[in-house]
Parts: C-alpha cells; structure tokens; sequence
C-alpha cells in the first residue's frame, strides 16, 4: 500500500469533530493553546494533543506570543486546504458537467412535449 498523501493525512486530521472545531476557530484569528482547550472544555495536554497532529499535518503553525514567549499561538496554515480544495473542485466536476448538460437539455427541451398524462 502507497505512503498515506497529504491529502490522507488533512482528511485524516479533519476527521476528529474536535479538530474541525478547532480549524473553524483559528479561521476567524490566532488563539493561544490555553483559550482553545478551555473553548473546548478539555484539559490543556488533551487539546495539546489534537493541535499536535494539526500541526504535524501541517494545517495549524504556532508561534510564540509576543507578550510572553511561554504561551503558543495557534493559527491556520492556508497551503493545506487549497490542496484540498482543488481535490473537491476535481471530485464535483465529476457530476457538475452532468448536471450543466442536462439543464441546458432541459431548457432547450422545454414547452415542446405535453405534460405527462396529457394528450395534445
């Protein structure tokens, strides 16, 4: 079996609900390890944990706070979710070529058969 891609492992990482909830935090801005496991009500090594493998994936990137170099600031790393966006582009062209086709069908066919159970 191949070595996992890195889109296995962001699909992998995005998996966990926690996770997710993290990404959607750090979408808005930067938060400090401490305020994302209290957001979470879980404990500072558990939340460590999940930013771990954020980090490893290389969605999330820490940097020191400014104010205090003992506190990590978490936010999103924008490399990794265009990958994945441009893998769900290709995915929805799978059915959205279809789709475009059967419309203009539709529309071009429209108003010329009777309705069904009806004869002209």
């Amino acid at each position: 079996m191949p070595a996992p891609s890195a889109l296995d492992r962001t699909l992998a990482a995005l998996a966990d609900p926690t996770r997710r909830g993290v990404v959607d935090r750090l979408r808005r801005r930067p938060h400090p390890a401490g305020e994302l496991a209290a957001a979470f009500g879980m404990s500072p090594p558990a939340m460590s944990r999940h930013l771990r493998v954020l980090r490893q994936t290389g969605l999330v990137e820490e940097h020191a706070d400014a104010d205090d170099a003992r506190v990590r600031v978490y936010s999103l790393r924008p490399e990794p979710f265009s990958a994945l966006r441009g893998w769900l582009d290709e995915v929805e062209s799978c059915w959205a070529e279809p789709l475009d086709g059967f419309k203009a069908h539709a529309e071009r066919t429209r108003g010329t058969k009777p309705p069904r159970g009806r004869k002209s």
